[in-house]
């Protein structure tokens, strides 16, 4: 019987290898080779913390090998620990722009105007929550917006104190 004969109970969202994986510092990107990108988000990204000259240029040197240079990322200021108005990463010059975009999206422009637009996750969030925060965002046919992604996939409060207990 081949593995796709081999009914499923729970879809996977992810590959195994890649919970197992997924940790903040984590960039996860659906990257298409068409024109035609469907989904709302492209990826998402997990970082350590909320420094942004820290964590972004992790995330940029990463994008850069798959997208080509980056010119422009645009971030909510008022979700990070300062924000200049430029970083020099990997020998390029990145323009930050303070855009109201929220603190759960992060948009990145490569050339003159073609964006794309990744989730952010929170840095304390739990790594169950962010696996399928990202699960989530990196679908194909996600039409979800990312404040509603992290809304779905935060637990209440008493979920917290029950898996803190158990």
């Amino acid at each position: 019987m081949a593995d796709s004969d081999i009914p499923h109970t729970t879809p996977l969202l992810l590959p195994d290898a890649i919970h197992q994986a997924v940790q903040p510092g984590t960039a996860l990107l659906r990257l298409e080779t068409t024109r035609s990108r469907e989904g709302i988000l492209d990826g998402a990204w997990w970082p350590r913390t909320r420094d942004i000259g820290t964590e972004l240029p992790a995330l940029i040197s990463v994008l850069t090998g798959h997208l080509g240079p980056i010119t422009r990322v645009g971030v909510d200021a008022s979700a990070w620990n300062g924000l200049p108005p430029r970083l020099v990463i990997d020998g390029q010059v990145v323009h930050l722009d303070s855009d109201p975009v929220g603190d759960d999206t992060v948009l990145v422009t490569r050339g003159h105007n073609d964006h794309f637009a990744l989730l952010v996750v929170p840095p304390d969030t739990t790594a169950d929550a962010a696996r399928e925060a990202m699960a989530r965002a990196v679908r194909a046919d996600n039409i979800t917006q990312a404040a509603q992604i992290l809304i779905a996939t935060t637990p209440e409060p008493e979920d917290r104190a029950a898996d803190a207990a158990g």
